[in-house]
C-alpha cells in the first residue's frame, strides 16, 4: 500500500505530450504533467499499465478535429486560453483503478480494467488517466494488460459501425455476406473476428502480405487490392449484405454497387468529413455541410435500394463488457503488430506513420514488476 500512498502524495506524473499541432511536431516527454483529479462523482482514476496507438492519434497530433474537440472540452468558452495544451494523446488503456468518485459503485481501487477514452479528454500515454465510470469495463482475465490495451478503441469503433449503425448482431448475422475494405488494420482485424463470431461469410480486402493474417482470423475470401483492378475482382463475386469501409477515397464511387439491392443491405464508412468540415468551415457551417452531405448521399443511395451510413467511435463500458465476453469465449483475439516501451513512444508514432500495420502498436507503460 505504501507505493500507492506515495503515488497519491505526488502532484505530477510522467507523460508524453504535444505543445502545439503539426504533422512534424515533436512529442515531448515530461515528468511534470499534473496528476489527473476526479472532478465529477462518476469518474475513476486508472493507473495505466499499457496503452495503444490508433490513427486518430496521428490525426489529432496534426490538429485534426481541434475545433469540434475544443468545443466539447469547453462548451461554454469558460477558458479563453488554448486550454488543451499540453495535450496527452493515446485513447486505449488497460490498467488498475486507483481512486473512485462518490457515485461509482461498479469499481473499487485495485480492479483490473480497460477503457477507451474519448478524444476530447486527456489521453492514456501517461502514468494515470481519468475516465467516466460508464467508459470503463473489467479487463478480460485471459489477457495481459499489453494484449488488452490493443482492443478497446478499435473494438468500440467496429462495434459502433457494425452493430449500432449497421444493425448486425449475433441473431441476424449468420450467413450474411460481409465485405471489409482495409481488413488488416486495427479496426479491420477486430471487425473481421466480430462478424465471423456472429456467423457471417467474410470477404477481406488487404495487401498480399497481410493475407495470411486475415485468413488466420477467419476470412473466407481474401482479395489483394494490389493484384489487378480491385473493383473488377469484387464485381466477380456474389453481391454483399454489408460493407464496412475503413479506407474511403475513391472506393465509395463503386463499392455501393456491390450491395444487394432492396434487401436492407448497408454500406458503413468510418471515413467521414465531419471533423474536417468543422475545422475548415467553423462549427455551424461545418455541421450544416456535413448534414447536407450525408443527407444527399443517403437519399441518393436509398433511391438505388441500399443504405449509406457513417459511423464514429463511441466510448462505452457496457459495449466493452460485451466485447470482453467474446474475448473470454475465445472468439476475438488481440492482433498486435509491435510492442514499444514507454520510453519509445516517438518510435511507436513513426511506426504508425509508416502505415500498413498488421494489427496494433502497443505501449507497455509500466514494465511488469
Amino acid at each position: 500500500r505504501g507505493v500507492r500512498l506515495g503515488a497519491a502524495a505526488r502532484s505530477a506524473m510522467p507523460s508524453w505530450v504535444i505543445d502545439r499541432y503539426g504533422r512534424g511536431e515533436a512529442l515531448r516527454f515530461t515528468r511534470d504533467m499534473a496528476l489527473p483529479a476526479i472532478r465529477f462523482p462518476n469518474e475513476v482514476v486508472i493507473r495505466v499499465h499499457a496503452a495503444s496507438l490508433n490513427p486518430i492519434d496521428l490525426s489529432m497530433k496534426s490538429g485534426y478535429g481541434a475545433t469540434a474537440l475544443n468545443m466539447k472540452r469547453d462548451p461554454l468558452k469558460i477558458n479563453s486560453t488554448d486550454s488543451e495544451f499540453p495535450l496527452t494523446l493515446g485513447r486505449d488503456a488497460s490498467g488498475e483503478v486507483m481512486e473512485c468518485g462518490l457515485n461509482v459503485s461498479y469499481f473499487k481501487p485495485g480492479d483490473k480494467v480497460w477503457a477507451a477514452i474519448p478524444p476530447w479528454k486527456q489521453g492514456t500515454l501517461s502514468e494515470f488517466v481519468v475516465a467516466s465510470g460508464n467508459e470503463v469495463s473489467f479487463k478480460p482475465k485471459c489477457l495481459s494488460h499489453v494484449e488488452a490495451a490493443s482492443l478497446p478503441y478499435v473494438g468500440l469503433t467496429a462495434w459502433s459501425a457494425i452493430n449500432k449503425v449497421g444493425g448486425l448482431n449475433k441473431e441476424n448475422c449468420a450467413g450474411k455476406r460481409v465485405l471489409i475494405l482495409g481488413a488488416s488494420g486495427g479496426v479491420g482485424t477486430f471487425a473481421l473476428q466480430l462478424v465471423k463470431a456472429w456467423g457471417a461469410h467474410v470477404t477481406a480486402v488487404c495487401s498480399n502480405d497481410a493475407s495470411p493474417l486475415v485468413k488466420k482470423l477467419g476470412a473466407d475470401d481474401v482479395i489483394d487490392y494490389r493484384s489487378g483492378n480491385l473493383e473488377e475482382q469484387l464485381k466477380a463475386l456474389p453481391l454483399f449484405d454489408f460493407i464496412l469501409d475503413n479506407v474511403g477515397g475513391s472506393n465509395e464511387k463503386w463499392a455501393l454497387d456491390l450491395l444487394k439491392k432492396w434487401s436492407g443491405a448497408t454500406y458503413v464508412t468510418l471515413v467521414t468529413p465531419f471533423l474536417i468540415n468543422m475545422d475548415r468551415l467553423g462549427v455551424a457551417d461545418g455541421m450544416l455541410r456535413t448534414g447536407v452531405t450525408i443527407g444527399s448521399k443517403t437519399v441518393k443511395h436509398l433511391c438505388k435500394g441500399v443504405h449509406y451510413r457513417w459511423a464514429f467511435f463511441m466510448p462505452s463500458g457496457p459495449y466493452l463488457d460485451e466485447i470482453a465476453e467474446l474475448v473470454e469465449s475465445g472468439k476475438i483475439h488481440p492482433v498486435i503488430d509491435q510492442v514499444f516501451s514507454f520510453s519509445e513512444v516517438p518510435e511507436a508514432f513513426l511506426k504508425l506513420e509508416g502505415g500498413h500495420a498488421r494489427g496494433k502498436t502497443v505501449i507497455n507503460v509500466i514494465d511488469k514488476k
